[in-house]
C-alpha cells in the first residue's frame, strides 16, 4: 500500500525507552562500525549502570549517539542486547525496512538533516533529541522497493569486506617474509654467504636531505615536497606547492633534487613513516624534512634498504635511539649515517628486494580495487537513495 500523505521520520520510527534487564550484551554506537559489542572496542569505558537502567534493543532496530549523529554514529541491531540510556533507540514501524535506513540515515542529505536538527551552542553540545528527529521529512520508495536496494547496497558491502580483509591478509603475509628475508632467517637456493654488519654511512655516496629554507609559493613552476607530499611508493600528484624556475634551479644545484635510485625517507614529524626508491625522473625538489641516501650501487641494492626501513621493530628502535628534540622528533644526518644493519651480497638483496616488492604491487592492486569498490558504492547510494534510478520500475513517490 502506498501513503500518499505527508512522511516524517516520526511516522516510520518510535522511540523505544524498554528497560534492558541482565544477561544481555552490552553494545555500544561508533562512528565508523555502526552497533558493535562494547567488548570488541580496543578503548571501551567501563559502566556501573545496572542492566534494567540500560535501554533493550532488539534485532532491526537502530540506535544512534544523539550527541553524534550528525557526524554518522549511527547503527542497526543485528542481535538483542544493551546500550546506554544516552542512547536514541528507534523501533521500525511496517512502512521502514531498517537495512535500507541505515544506508539512508549515512547518505550526506540525512547527515546534513541530522545536523540541521540538532540543538545546542557549540559542536559538542549538539544533540539530537527523538522529537525533533521525529520532524524530519523524508522521501522514500515503497517498502519491496527499499528493500531491494538495501540487497544492492549489502552486495557492494560484502565485496568491500572480502577485499579489506584480504588486503589485511597480504599484509600480514609480507611482513612476515620481511621478518623471514630481511633477518636472514629464511634464505633463497644458492645463497649461504654470510650476512655482514655495515653502518648506513658506508653504504652511501650521499646521505644528504632537502632544502632548509622555503620559496615563495607560485601559481606555476616546479613542485617542492614535503613528508606530506609522500606515501610509499613515491610522492602523491598535485598535493605539493609549487616555487618559480630561479628557485627550483637554485636549489637543483644545492643537491635538493633526488636522482634515480636515491632513497627518500622521511625524517622529521613523521619518522621513517614514509620510504621509496626513486625509479623515475623527478621535476622537482624536496624539503629538508626528507632524506636522500645515494646508495652505492656495488653495495647495497636501493629497494632492499627501502624493504629493510619498512620494518616496524626498525621504525620503533630508529625512533628511539635516534630521534631528537622536545618539539616535532627528527633524525639528523650524522645519525643516519651511524645506523648499523646487516645485509647479504648484492645479488641476495636484489632477489630479497623482488620478492617483497612484487608482494607490495599485490597489496597496491588489492587497494586499488578497494577504492574502486568504495567510490562505485557512493556512486550508486547517490543514485539509489535519491530516485535518480530505480530498481522496480516504478516512478518514485512520496510515501
Amino acid at each position: 500500500m502506498v501513503h500518499k500523505e505527508h512522511i516524517t521520520l516520526g511516522d516510520l520510527f518510535l522511540s523505544s525507552r524498554e528497560k534492558g534487564y541482565s544477561g544481555l550484551p552490552i553494545l555500544s554506537v561508533t562512528l565508523n562500525n555502526g552497533v558493535v559489542n562494547r567488548e570488541t572496542i580496543d578503548r571501551r569505558t567501563e559502566t556501573n549502570i545496572e542492566p534494567d537502567s540500560h535501554l533493550l534493543v532488539k534485532k532491526g532496530y537502530i540506535a544512534y549517539n544523539m550527541m553524534r549523529v550528525w557526524q554518522g554514529a549511527l547503527g542497526r541491531v543485528h542481535h538483542k542486547g544493551l546500550v546506554s540510556p544516552a542512547y536514541v533507540v528507534l523501533k521500525p514501524t511496517s512502512l521502514i525496512d531498517t537495512a535500507y535506513a541505515e544506508y539512508l540515515f549515512k547518505s550526506p542529505r540525512l547527515i546534513y538533516l541530522f545536523w540541521a536538527y540538532s540543538y545546542g551552542i557549540t559542536k559538542d553540545r549538539l544533540r539530537l533529541y527523538f522529537n525533533d528527529f521525529s520532524k524530519i521529512s523524508i522521501n522514500i520508495p515503497p517498502i519491496s522497493e527499499q528493500r531491494k536496494i538495501a540487497q544492492i547496497l549489502s552486495t557492494w558491502d560484502k565485496a568491500i569486506s572480502t577485499t579489506e580483509s584480504l588486503i589485511a591478509n597480504s599484509q600480514q603475509q609480507k611482513k612476515s617474509l620481511m621478518q623471514q628475508l630481511l633477518t636472514g632467517k629464511k634464505r633463497f637456493e644458492g645463497f649461504d654467504t654470510n650476512w655482514v654488519d655495515e653502518k648506513l654511512g658506508e653504504l652511501c655516496n650521499k646521505v644528504t636531505d632537502g632544502a632548509h629554507h622555503s620559496p615563495s609559493s607560485v601559481n606555476v613552476g616546479y613542485p617542492m615536497f614535503s613528508v606530506k607530499d609522500m606515501n610509499m611508493y613515491g610522492f602523491k600528484i598535485g598535493t605539493a606547492r609549487l616555487i618559480s624556475n630561479d628557485d627550483y634551479q637554485s636549489l637543483v644545484k644545492q643537491n635538493c633534487k633526488p636522482e634515480l635510485n636515491d632513497i627518500l625517507i622521511a625524517k622529521d614529524g613523521s619518522i621513517l613513516k614514509h620510504c621509496f626508491v626513486v625509479n623515475q625522473n623527478i621535476e622537482g625538489v624536496i624539503l629538508s624534512s626528507i632524506a636522500i641516501l645515494r646508495p652505492k650501487l656495488e653495495k647495497i641494492h636501493p629497494n632492499f634498504i627501502a624493504q629493510y626501513f619498512g620494518q616496524d621493530f626498525v621504525k620503533l628502535y630508529v625512533a628511539k635511539v635516534f630521534t631528537t628534540g622536545s618539539g616535532v622528533p627528527r633524525i639528523v644526518l650524522k645519525d643516519f649515517k651511524k645506523i648499523k644493519i646487516q645485509i647479504p651480497t648484492v645479488k641476495e638483496q636484489q632477489k630479497i628486494a623482488s620478492v617483497l616488492t612484487t608482494a607490495d604491487q599485490e597489496i597496491d592492486t588489492l587497494q586499488q580495487k578497494l577504492s574502486y569498490l568504495k567510490q562505485e558504492k557512493k556512486a550508486l547510494m547517490q543514485q539509489l537513495l535519491t530516485g535518480k534510478r530505480r530498481v522496480m520500475g516504478k516512478r518514485r513517490v512520496m510515501l
